[in-house]
């Protein structure tokens, strides 16, 4: 389903006319839902970088939702990856901030950077493996959830829409359920087809 065809079927089923803002907000909003609820494929990013030698904090990537798994790459292309800790572990552990080496372990230390532990002794190359929001449906006319998935979408921007409206509560309750249902169909999807195993949990 593309997104033509998405705002076609929702002024269709709700009965009602609505504006392209309004269409477009039901959408985004039934997106973000949805990709907060289930962790897909569409979602999964690489990003590299390097450390700084003597700094021990790393930027995150700008559009980073949370991360799957933070990597050193050595000069053989051979990958370690880091353990996640929280700060304080981190803190602890390497209390001295001198106190330098490859990094093990790596905490969120706030909205924008990571803290590794020990701090780098070198320019490292780093793999960060993150969860982004996808392109929305609005701007990139079809998504991969428009497109192998279009039941969730469509469910989730009916709730908004039947909210927007005012609707009455039995027809409300409806939308929800439709929409819990097609979730609850891809939350198994993308956690039991989809991601078969992980690293670490």
């Amino acid at each position: 389903m593309n997104y033509t065809e998405l705002t076609t079927n929702i002024e269709d089923i709700c009965e009602q006319t609505f504006t392209a803002d309004q269409l477009a907000m039901f959408t985004k909003q039934a997106e973000q839902t949805i990709y907060t609820t289930v962790d897909l494929p569409a979602m999964r990013i690489n990003q590299t970088g390097t450390t700084t030698i003597n700094n021990k904090y790393l930027t995150m990537p700008s559009n980073m939702l949370y991360v799957y798994s933070v990597a050193v790459i050595d000069g053989a292309s051979s990958y370690t990856y880091l353990i996640n800790k929280d700060v304080s572990f981190i803190r602890e552990a390497y209390p001295v901030s001198a106190t330098t080496g490859m990094p093990v372990h790596y905490g969120i230390f706030g909205e924008t950077t990571f803290i590794l532990g020990p701090t780098p002794d070198a320019s490292y190359n780093m793999e960060i493996h993150f969860a982004e929001y996808p392109e929305s449906i609005v701007t990139a006319s079809t998504t991969w959830l428009g497109t192998e998935f279009d039941s969730a979408l469509l469910n989730g921007a009916l709730v908004e829409a039947i909210r927007f409206q005012k609707g009455e509560g039995d027809m409300v309750q409806m939308y929800q359920k439709l929409y819990i249902d097609s979730l609850t169909l891809l939350k198994n999807l993308g956690a039991g087809h989809l991601e078969t195993d992980t690293y670490r949990s």
